[in-house]
């Protein structure tokens, strides 16, 4: 059940990226905010703790020109409804996101997902994704978190999820577009101003922060990579070489634990570094999924 309504698409997603390619879709009990552009084979995008849609704003049409690409707003995020805090877990988003795929009749082959995206991604595969074949990590939080965005995990994501006013109270703070930059700047990135509003739009809404809390509180990493090992499709990760949010590091973490998993290093970038260099970030999906075998 929705704890919450999301806002009202038709003034605060009056001038969303891609609109054209917006629709809505009930499915697992939420209503869903999704984009769908392109054709071919499916390519499911899932962004990150925090985003929205809006951070596909470049590459979903890159993707688009091979592929039928697929990508919601999570759960609570941006335009899609709100779960109880009890739900906002990683197995339980697995799920969720397994029933829109149900809904919408599509079987992806790739999956795209930045940071905690390529976590419900993994958790997806792991479960018995029926049909994907690869999944392209985005500075991927596959691992229990040791660099800059370990301080929102764990105790102290639960302790400030469990303050029901700290939303509103975070979200006045999110009104001031330069204290939203320097929030961003922190990951290691430097977006363009058109990503700097939506990220300043996003981070006014209470609904959006007090959702980006509870997944955060409601997250076992740990858990996650206890299981990767047995992850058995092709894991290709692209690293930003400036990431803050998640170290670099973790890639090679990842790989002893799945020797086949790749890694493609974008000096300079950050965490966002798909929406620093939406072309570069493009090209190495494409490569990366055409060595899985992925014909497009």
């Amino acid at each position: 059940m929705e704890s919450s309504a999301p806002p009202a698409w038709r003034y605060a997603g009056a001038d969303w990226p891609n609109r054209q390619a917006s629709r809505f879709v009930a499915a697992g009990g939420l209503r869903w905010h999704v984009q769908i552009m392109g054709a071919g084979p499916c390519a499911l995008l899932m962004h990150g703790t925090g985003s929205a849609t809006h951070s596909w704003r470049e590459l979903a049409p890159l993707l688009a020109k091979h592929f039928t690409v697929v990508a919601p707003d999570l759960p609570g995020h941006g335009f899609t409804g709100a779960l109880t805090a009890a739900g906002m877990t990683l197995p339980g988003m697995a799920r969720l996101v397994a029933a829109l795929c149900a809904e919408l009749k599509i079987a992806p082959v790739l999956g795209v997902g930045h940071s905690a995206g390529a976590a419900v991604l993994a958790r997806r595969a792991l479960d018995g994704a029926d049909g994907l074949r690869a999944i392209a990590a985005l500075n991927g939080a596959l691992l229990a978190m040791r660099g800059g965005g370990a301080r929102f995990f764990g105790p102290a994501a639960k302790l400030l999820a469990s303050l029901p006013l700290l939303p509103s109270i975070l979200a006045r703070r999110g009104r001031d577009r330069g204290a939203v930059e320097r929030l961003l700047r922190q990951t290691g990135s430097r977006i363009d101003d058109a990503g700097l509003e939506f990220y300043r739009r996003l981070m006014a809404m209470p609904g959006h922060i007090g959702a980006t809390l509870d997944m955060m509180a409601g997250w076992d990493l740990p858990a996650l990579e206890r299981d990767l090992p047995g992850l058995k499709i092709a894991l290709a990760m692209i690293v930003g070489g400036n990431d803050l949010t998640v170290s670099p590091d973790d890639a090679q973490r990842v790989r002893k634990l799945l020797p086949h998993a790749t890694i493609d290093i974008q000096p300079g970038l950050g965490h966002l570094a798909h929406e620093e260099d939406p072309a570069g970030t493009a090209a190495l999906i494409l490569a990366r999924a055409r060595d899985a075998g992925i014909e497009f």
